[in-house]
């Protein structure tokens, strides 16, 4: 990948994230289609920083407000009692309970099943499926569930629910966005509360897993510029850190633009826009691997 793919990659990434259209899944379909080949997990959780932190810029008032009551909380500034402590008498104390709770899911899915989430789950006839299978349920119960809770209304219950839906977007095509609007939309959030709940939650996730794919990607470049041939085939297509770190800043300029665009659009039309976007690019996909044009499995990974 060389340093303008980089960017493009970046700004694919933008474009996406926060769309219920799965940005892991068009950075590898695009990937495979412009350099031939997966641009690998790595890649993509280190530009996935980009993107967070212009939400962490767009809901910077919040955060800082859930952040303080909740280190808050922990002191007992609330109240010494356990509930009191979890957030009984403050809303944004809870939320910060609520976001723990639901990150936990992906956190123990994203480390048990690392190895298969970086190689068997980025086949691309998986991908397909999802995308039709998720496309199908978020048109579905965005059409057919009512929007009466806000995130004032959320349970303990709730909040993990959120975070299977993130869970499950360590399949490349489920959508982070998309699976925890989903069943945000599914439990009878609004379309509005439903996105806030994905933005927030889905920061914890995102920046542990940049964190500890930067890491991963500094011991790999540098073993690979030391000869190993297995540390070679771990970075993939990756482009050096230059060209990663414009790409995420572009994924950052561009991405804050976005969000505040999807968040006029949400206040006004439904996802089924993007329901049918889901469902026309797996057929797209679908017909590339068919007629050989893209292939399911990164080569290199079959050579590995």
């Amino acid at each position: 990948m060389n340093f303008f793919q980089a960017l493009f990659m970046g700004l694919v990434q933008a474009l996406t994230e926060y769309l219920p259209v799965s940005s892991s899944a068009h950075i590898r379909i695009i990937g495979d289609l412009m350099i031939g080949r997966d641009p690998g997990a790595a890649f993509t959780a280190i530009i996935q920083i980009g993107t967070e932190l212009a939400v962490i810029l767009y809901y910077r008032r919040d955060i800082i407000r859930i952040l303080g009551a909740w280190f808050g909380s922990l002191f007992g500034k609330e109240g010494k009692d356990l509930k009191s402590r979890l957030g009984a008498h403050n809303p944004d104390t809870q939320m910060g309970w609520f976001i723990i709770i639901g990150t936990m899911p992906i956190l123990i899915a994203g480390l048990l099943f690392k190895d298969a989430i970086e190689t068997t789950l980025r086949n691309l006839w998986i991908t397909v499926t999802v995308l039709i299978i998720f496309g199908v349920l978020l048109w579905v119960f965005d059409a057919r569930s009512k929007q009466l809770k806000t995130m004032k209304q959320m349970t303990w219950k709730d909040a993990l629910l959120f975070g299977i839906g993130q869970m499950l977007a360590l399949i490349p095509g489920v959508s982070r966005s998309g699976g925890t609007i989903t069943f945000g939309r599914a439990m009878g959030y609004t379309r509005e509360a439903a996105v806030r709940v994905s933005f927030l939650m889905a920061i914890p996730a995102v920046f542990g897993a940049g964190i500890l794919e930067t890491v991963s990607a500094v011991k790999d470049v540098a073993a690979c510029s030391g000869g190993d041939a297995a540390a070679c085939t771990a970075i993939g297509a990756f482009p050096g850190w230059g060209p990663t770190i414009a790409a995420t800043l572009v994924s950052f300029f561009v991405g804050y633009v976005v969000i505040i665009g999807f968040l006029k659009f949400v206040a006004t039309f439904s996802y089924k826009a993007f329901a049918i976007y889901r469902i026309g690019l797996a057929v797209v996909v679908a017909l590339l691997l068919i007629t050989g044009v893209l292939p399911a499995i990164d080569p290199s990974m079959v050579a590995a």
